[in-house]
């Protein structure tokens, strides 16, 4: 599977899309246009080897909802990222078997040369 999980309005989503140059086999999913199913994030999970993983806690809503001060079960990650597209850690991208979640250079990187492989 090769899968980007993207949000259509952020610019950094926008900025590392056009970095790693997906080939035409990619498939792009804007998560606010189509929500995330459960299979979807159980493949990620899968992948990923967490929920906490893929959870993203520069969320507004994160600081909004003080759940820095909760102490989350993998349980909470999951039902979180499912009832709000803003709690996915962006983009998620999936090459084959490796999955790539996140905004930080290496990461970023280390999709790149998964790609162009």
């Amino acid at each position: 599977m090769k899968k980007i999980y993207h949000l259509k309005t952020c610019n950094t989503c926008q900025r590392i899309i056009k970095e790693i140059q997906p080939t035409p086999d990619f498939v792009l999913q804007g998560i606010k246009e189509e929500e995330i199913t459960v299979k979807q994030l159980e493949e990620m999970h899968a992948l990923s080897g967490s929920y906490e993983a893929l959870f993203s806690k520069r969320a507004q809503l994160y600081k909004k909802m003080d759940l820095k001060n909760q102490n989350l079960s993998e349980e909470d990650y999951k039902q979180y990222i499912l009832e709000h597209y803003t709690f996915l850690k962006r983009p998620v991208i999936i090459v084959n078997d490796q999955i790539f979640i996140g905004n930080a250079a290496k990461t970023v990187a280390a999709a790149k040369e998964a790609i162009s492989q």
